[in-house]
């Protein structure tokens, strides 16, 4: 009997805490098999920051690091930097990387540190209570806006990949969804493009990853695959902004 299906490595066996219908799961399984395929799990290191992605201490079995909130892309700089054989990639959220580390991720990719951050946008924050993010909708309803997101005080949604990828530095700038299988395979295709390029030390990656909250967004997890369809993707469009 072919063996078709079996768990990557680059994953533990623990049964998944994320919420049901949670996407984190998914890129989880991509990136791990993607450091698998490459062959350089014994040398790759996550970087974690506070939040939902903290929970990847449980999942990713490579060697693992917990930075403060928003700081992710520091320590994966100061690793990467002291150890440049390794593989040191940063997994954050939206509300982690484009609020209190937008700073971090702006200037590590100005640099072009040749690390590989994989974003995980849903709009939301998730494990701190559901509260307006940098990247949620116009219009979309939060603990802290109730009355939804209105852009003459809050202003409008952060297009992180865009403004990434208008620096010089950066070599590889994309956006992809989980929402459907055909798009989980471009996505796999685009984070295994950016631990590629900094395997030959071409210099920084940014793969944005649009997910979902049912939880937070108050939607059933097939509900929530609708919403990134066509709530999402209309604002956050899919495209590879750019490579080199």
């Amino acid at each position: 009997m072919n063996m078709i299906y079996h768990k990557p490595e680059a994953l533990e066996g623990h049964i998944s805490s994320y919420c049901p219908g949670c996407l984190h799961g998914v890129a989880h399984r991509l990136v791990a098999e993607v450091i698998d395929e490459l062959g350089i799990r014994e040398r790759t290191l996550a970087v974690l920051p506070i939040g939902c992605a903290t929970l990847g201490t449980n999942y990713f079995n490579v060697d693992l690091v917990v930075s403060n909130h928003g700081r992710a892309p520091a320590v994966a700089t100061g690793y990467k930097r002291s150890r440049p054989e390794n593989i040191v990639f940063t997994y954050q959220g939206d509300g982690d990387l484009a609020s209190i580390g937008l700073g971090e991720i702006l200037h590590a990719a100005n640099r072009g540190e040749n690390f590989t951050t994989i974003f995980i946008n849903n709009g939301i924050y998730g494990m701190t209570g559901g509260q307006l993010a940098p990247t949620s909708l116009v219009g979309q309803k939060a603990t802290t806006a109730p009355d939804g997101r209105d852009p003459k005080t809050m202003g409008y949604p952060l297009h992180m990949a865009e403004l990434i990828a208008q620096l010089e530095a950066p070599v590889f700038v994309a956006r992809f969804s989980l929402h459907r299988a055909a798009y989980i395979l471009k996505a796999k295709a685009g984070i295994r493009k950016a631990f590629e390029n900094q395997i030959a030390g071409r210099g920084f990656s940014f793969v944005e990853l649009l997910s979902n909250c049912p939880t937070n967004w108050g939607l059933s997890p097939a509900e929530s695959l609708d919403h990134i369809r066509e709530k999402m993707i209309p604002v956050f469009p899919l495209k590879t902004f750019k490579t080199i």
